[in-house]
């Protein structure tokens, strides 16, 4: 799980994809961060508005990253909710969890404490600026027509690129990150009705820093 073998324009070709960060225009034309390098340096907003390093808070111990699409999205909610029932077993592990969304702090505050009807008790953090989300390769802008019914249907919770107004998403992606910052394992999909199964999280998570 911590070997990976990449060829030098493989290598190079990421990196410069991932030099000037760009939102991608459809959810099949996004290029993830690999496994093996390093998570760049953002900052996310906690559901009490303060600004927090994403760097700084993965150095305090491994990490997964979770990217979901809305607290407003019920593929997202499920996904929460089955995070929330195996958080014990990835802190025994070693591990904090983060999820990360284009949803605002008000948003994200709310999506805390109304999951399922139980209390969430890992982080979440807005990327409302679509800065981790692109910078990771995973945002996608939403087509005109979907993105019309999206905001006729959910309004402000939609979250929209400041000067465009354009939807923004990013696909539900889960990233296996140590304390120095390296992606150790990914699961990307861009169906957003496709999740990484419970399960097979704990068992990357326990395979990822042996």
């Amino acid at each position: 799980m911590k070997t990976y073998i990449t060829s030098f324009a493989t290598m190079l070709f990421s990196i410069n994809l991932f030099a000037a960060p760009a939102i991608a225009p459809s959810p099949e034309q996004v290029t993830p961060l690999l496994n093996g390098l390093a998570i760049p340096a953002v900052s996310l907003t906690t559901a009490d508005n303060q600004t927090v390093s994403l760097k700084q808070l993965v150095q305090q111990q491994p990490s997964i990253l979770v990217f979901y699409r809305g607290g407003w999205c019920p593929y997202c909610n499920a996904q929460l909710a089955a995070l929330r029932d195996i958080t014990p077993q990835l802190t025994k592990l070693g591990y904090q969890l983060i999820a990360i969304t284009p949803d605002s702090a008000a948003s994200i505050s709310k999506s805390l404490n109304d999951t399922g009807g139980q209390k969430l008790s890992y982080t979440l953090l807005s990327d409302a600026n679509f800065a981790a989300s692109s910078a990771f390769g995973l945002a996608y802008y939403l087509d005109d027509k979907t993105a019309a019914a999206y905001k006729g249907k959910l309004g402000s919770l939609i979250t929209t690129e400041a000067g465009t107004e354009k939807v923004v998403l990013p696909v539900p992606a889960v990233y296996i990150v140590n304390t120095k910052g390296e992606a150790l394992f990914n699961y990307v999909h861009i169906n957003y009705k496709t999740r990484l199964d419970s399960e097979l999280l704990l068992k990357a998570a326990e395979l990822a820093l042996q």
